[in-house]
């Protein structure tokens, strides 16, 4: 019997094109979840993960929860390979997948174009009205009247990551002028795209848009609060499409309803799907349903490059710029 690779998240079945014949070239086989299984809108839940992970050797993952649970239950049968398709690993247990040689994988450098190209789009939205003008013709007014712009405003990136970094090269484009905070500056890049590094703080102050491209972690849990959106500008306008919980939901509402800030375009949430949120009622917001990373293209490279790290991981090779957890190395090779 072949070693089994199960591939949880349901939209990769259309695509299989790009991640099977790499799995089935090497001698695995690879399964799908039963429909009925999904417990959320397409999405595994932990008792999902616990009836059909264990035996099999790998894993090409959504944003299914590989709990400590899952991990233990799976890593006992087999399994020694989550590769994430896509950049965000959060719903991983990276320290359980550590203690039990399981090594997780992500797929770097292939949705960062999509991501700032959806970005910019609730930029350009918020900034120069698109949804309220739509609403308004749509109800038979004809509101032509003078709309925001960008050239020589100035745009503040929180991260400067991939993502921050294909934001600053679109900003350049567009005419605005760019600051950015990220812990882990690369200078050069900073100094060739003429990019002013700033405290977070100073960047909020000074931004008439703030758009954030920073991982979730306790540093960056609720960053976006009661305390830092009072230092924005009431003309300012805030853009999340990197994870959910770095804005806290309820300050930004307030926020909103009071004035302090002028508008803000969400791609991610705290709760995914989110239900009830009384952000959607808002004329001020623009909201997607965390489609940021996920264009066509970003699709199918983001199932191609997970479906290779495992098998390379599984012939014996480390491909560390994918592995996220390299303290695993001894343990996955058994040393």
């Amino acid at each position: 019997m072949k070693p089994r690779v199960l591939v949880a998240p349901g939209p990769l079945r259309d695509i299989e094109h790009t991640f099977g014949p790499t799995l089935t070239a090497a001698g695995y086989a690879f399964e799908y979840p039963a429909r009925d299984g999904f417990s959320v809108e397409g999405i595994l839940s932990e008792a999902d993960l616990l009836a059909q992970l264990p035996g099999c050797v790998g894993a090409l993952a959504g944003s299914e929860p590989y709990t400590r649970k899952v991990i233990e239950a799976a890593a006992a049968k087999g399994l020694k390979v989550v590769a994430r398709a896509g950049v965000g690993y959060d719903a991983i247990d990276l320290a359980a997948a550590t203690d039990h040689g399981v090594a997780v994988c992500f797929a770097p450098g292939t949705n960062q174009e999509a991501v700032a190209e959806h970005a910019f789009m609730l930029l350009l939205a918020l900034v120069r009205n698109l949804r309220g003008q739509d609403i308004a013709i749509r109800g038979g007014q004809w509101p032509r009247k003078a709309v925001g712009f960008v050239r020589g405003t100035t745009l503040g990136i929180v991260g400067l990551g991939r993502i921050g970094k294909a934001m600053a090269r679109r900003a350049a484009a567009f005419g605005f002028d760019v600051v950015a905070a990220e812990i882990a500056p690369d200078v050069g890049f900073c100094e060739a795209n003429r990019v002013e590094l700033v405290p977070f703080e100073e960047l909020l102050r000074r931004s008439d848009v703030v758009t954030l491209h920073v991982p979730k972690t306790p540093e960056t849990k609720y960053m976006i609060r009661r305390e830092t959106l009072a230092l924005m500008k009431p003309t300012a306008f805030v853009i999340n499409t990197s994870r959910g919980g770095v804005v806290h939901e309820g300050d930004l509402y307030e926020a909103l309803t009071a004035g302090r800030i002028a508008g803000a375009g969400l791609d991610v949430f705290e709760k995914e799907p989110p239900g009830s949120n009384p952000l959607f009622g808002l004329e001020n917001v623009i909201l997607t349903a965390h489609t940021a990373g996920v264009d066509l293209k970003s699709r199918e490279d983001m199932a191609r490059l997970p479906a290779q790290a495992i098998v390379k991981l599984l012939a014996g090779e480390w491909p560390g710029e994918w592995v996220v957890n390299p303290a695993v190395r001894d343990r996955f090779f058994g040393r």
